[in-house]
């Protein structure tokens, strides 16, 4: 894949207050590329970052179901049986899942 090469220069001037505000709103994204920062702005009109702590949670439960689905698959490939009390913890599991997932995308349709 190419590299896109940006061959033209914009230039614009700022008051000292205006710089202290983009500087204020790319720390608030957390981010200190101001030529990246202005050149979404421009492009996009807005940026949005966005803090899910409902997304970390989410990974962290594929994580643990995953663990318990390989845990599982080992155990019947030895024994040739699968428990019922496995099974139950994959369905809840699987429910704490969509729960999860269903938050984040109610939070996302909110966005505006």
């Amino acid at each position: 894949m190419a590299k896109r090469k940006r061959e033209i220069q914009l230039k614009f001037r700022v008051t000292p207050q205006e710089r202290e505000m983009i500087e204020t709103k790319m720390a608030q994204l957390g981010t200190t590329n101001m030529a990246a920062y202005l050149r979404k702005m421009a492009i996009d009109g807005y940026v949005v970052k966005l803090e899910l702590p409902e997304l970390r949670e989410l990974v962290s439960l594929l994580r643990y179901s995953s663990n318990n689905l390989n845990q599982l698959t080992k155990r019947a490939h030895e024994t040739g049986r699968v428990y019922d009390a496995d099974l139950e913890d994959i369905r809840q599991n699987q429910e704490r899942l969509w729960t999860a997932a269903e938050k984040i995308v109610a939070e996302l349709a909110a966005l505006k």
